[in-house]
Parts: structure tokens; C-alpha cells; sequence
């Protein structure tokens, strides 16, 4: 009779499991990024002070015509942080990547779910204040006019920010340097940009290109601007667009820890 393993061989057999997601390795990594974009200015100029300077740009370019900027005012008030957001995080993960810092990480106690939490978390403080800034600008300096209130064009902006560290994150896994991270954008960002009912409305398109927009996440956020421009009370409609980025939100973020890899290929 083959004697069963002895309580030390079988307790080395069987790998130790780790919590899927740990909230203190999470709050190692935020602080660890946050240290080290308060030695990169440049970064944070980028994420907190860019949206804010193109909406003083776009108040001024139609300075002769208020109505206009008040029309699409709300709606860049959400896609400007999407955008910054999602550059700012594609560079920076990828860095890690190409730099060898991930690699190390990885071979720590530490998970995907960790990692990636702990990004998002870092950039989605930054966008807090990066949302603040520009729904603060918008309202109180520039003169947005909308009819509900402030603090829902807050709670859009910083949804539509936390959406671009979302996509930021999952497309880093696929480049392998910083430019080809950059040459996402017109892959990702560029067509809901031009499908996202900004330019022309959506249900005015060609059944395809409508039907596309409504799958697209900044399709959402801008409707969610919009209906904080044009209704004084929370509607369903407003609800439903915050509910909708939110989710797509998450599972980006999903994605992006379950695509996460040690090395750029």
C-alpha cells in the first residue's frame, strides 16, 4: 500500500493562494505611481491643467456666440478628461512595461487584480481633481449655462475620466512602445468621438453608423452631459448613461488585468 504524503509534502504541493485582490498590496501600488508622477510635471500638467485650457480656448472661440458653447460645452467637458486620461495611462503602464518595473512586480506578491486596481485607482484620484477643475471652470468662470446641477456634470466628468484610465490600461497591453501606445487613439478614441452624437444627432445617421454609437461608451457620456444641460431634475435617461459608462468602466478594467502581461512582445 502506497503510504499517503506526509503533511510537509503535501503542503508543498499545493501553492499558496492569494487573495484576488488585496487592499493593501492595492494601496502599495497607488502610492507608488502617485510618487512617481509628483516627479513627472509635465503628466500632471497634461491631466489636470490640458482640459481646462481648451475649454477657456473653446469659450473664447465662440466668445460672439454663448448659445454655442453652451450647447456643446457639457459635452467636451466630458470627452476632454476621457481623452487626456486615456493617454496619460496608456503611456505610463506601458512604461512600466518596457522599463522592466512590471516584471519585477509581477514576480512579487503581487496580482493582476492588484496592479490594475491600484492604477486606477491612483489616476482616478487624479481625476477627481482633474473634474473638479474643469466643472468649476466651466460653471463658475466660464459661464456654462445648464439647468441642472453642477454636481451631476461633476459625477459625469469624473466617470468619463475614470472610462479613460479604463481603455488606457487595457490598450497598453497591446503596444510595444510608447508611440504605438499613442497610435491607439485614432483607433479607440476617434470614432466614438465623431459617432458620439457631438457633430451631427445620433439618430440622424445612417442606421449602421447609429446603431454602432450605440454601443460606444462616450455615446453615453455625452448624452448623460446633455441631459444635465437641458433638465433641472435627475432623469431616467441620465441614469441609465451614468449606469452605462460605470459598467463599461468596470469591464474594461476587467479586461485590462485579464490581457496584463509581464513582458511587450
Amino acid at each position: 500500500m502506497n503510504a499517503g504524503p506526509s503533511p510537509a509534502t503535501g503542503a508543498a504541493a499545493v501553492p499558496e493562494r492569494r487573495p484576488a485582490l488585496s487592499p493593501s498590496r492595492t494601496l502599495a501600488t497607488t502610492a507608488r505611481v502617485l510618487r512617481q508622477l509628483r516627479h513627472d510635471p509635465r503628466s500632471i500638467a497634461l491631466m489636470l491643467l490640458v482640459p481646462c485650457l481648451m475649454l477657456l480656448l473653446l469659450r473664447y472661440v465662440f466668445d460672439g456666440s454663448p448659445q454655442t458653447f453652451d450647447a456643446i460645452g457639457a459635452s467636451l467637458l466630458g470627452i476632454f478628461p476621457l481623452i487626456t486620461m486615456f493617454l496619460i495611462t496608456s503611456i505610463a503602464t506601458l512604461r512600466e512595461r518596457t522599463s522592466g518595473t512590471l516584471e519585477r512586480l509581477l514576480s512579487m506578491p503581487l496580482g493582476k487584480a492588484d496592479l490594475i486596481a491600484g492604477y486606477a485607482l491612483a489616476f482616478g484620484l487624479l481625476a477627481i481633481v482633474q473634474s473638479v477643475l474643469a466643472t468649476g471652470l466651466s460653471v463658475w468662470f466660464l459661464g456654462l449655462d445648464v439647468a441642472g446641477s453642477a454636481w451631476l456634470l461633476l459625477v459625469v466628468a469624473l466617470l468619463d475620466a475614470l472610462l479613460g484610465t479604463a481603455l488606457g490600461l487595457f490598450v497598453s497591453a497591446f503596444a510595444a512602445s510608447e508611440f504605438q501606445a499613442v497610435q491607439f487613439m485614432p483607433a479607440v478614441i476617434f470614432p466614438q468621438l465623431l459617432l458620439c452624437g457631438l457633430f451631427a444627432p445620433r439618430d440622424t445617421m445612417q442606421p449602421v453608423l447609429e446603431g454602432l454609437s450605440n454601443v460606444l461608451p462616450m455615446s453615453y457620456a455625452v448624452d448623460g452631459m446633455n441631459e444635465v444641460l437641458r433638465h433641472a431634475e435627475v432623469t431616467a435617461d441620465f441614469a441609465r448613461d451614468v449606469f452605462v459608462v460605470s459598467v463599461c468602466a468596470l469591464l474594461v478594467l476587467s479586461l485590462g488585468a485579464a490581457t496584463l502581461r509581464r513582458r511587450t512582445a
